[in-house]
């Protein structure tokens, strides 16, 4: 995926867990939320999507209100419903009863016009992965002003 179509990412969801596996799911909204969200007004740090009685909804996620919202503004912290297949789901919930878990959203992101969650299915990092990843990534930048540098 292209990352200039990206409407909001989730940066400490990979500072905070190693990512095993991404799904790609549409989600269900009303009108103010999705002017909303292409105006990029979404937080999704605290987000996590939960799968009950076999169906997956986005909790936790704040879409503020849409400005020029009227009486018929939406909540912004209401639960979501991810449109997945049933066999889609039944697998994420066989992964996700092992131990440590979970599901994160990762971005929303714009497909063919219409709004789409990338969320992957993670494992939460020791302080000590935590620390290593920094390291990683400050050595990739150094390495990259070194070449800039250069050229």
């Amino acid at each position: 995926m292209s990352k200039q179509n990206a409407l909001a990412t989730n940066k400490r969801a990979y500072h905070n867990y190693h990512v095993l596996e991404t799904w790609e799911a549409g989600i269900q909204l009303v009108g103010t939320e999705v002017k909303s969200i292409r105006q990029g007004k979404v937080d999704i740090k605290e987000a996590i999507v939960r799968i009950e009685n076999e169906e997956a909804f986005l909790v936790g996620c704040h879409v503020h209100h849409y400005e020029f919202g009227n009486y018929a503004n939406h909540e912004p912290l209401r639960r979501r419903k991810l449109l997945l297949h049933k066999r889609e789901i039944i697998r994420l919930l066989g992964k996700v009863q092992e131990k440590g878990l979970t599901l994160i959203p990762l971005r929303f992101y714009l497909k063919n016009g219409r709004i789409k969650l990338e969320f992957g299915l993670c494992r939460g990092k020791k302080l000590h992965d935590k620390r290593e990843t920094l390291k990683k990534h400050e050595a990739t930048r150094d390495i990259e002003r070194a070449l800039k540098d250069r050229s």
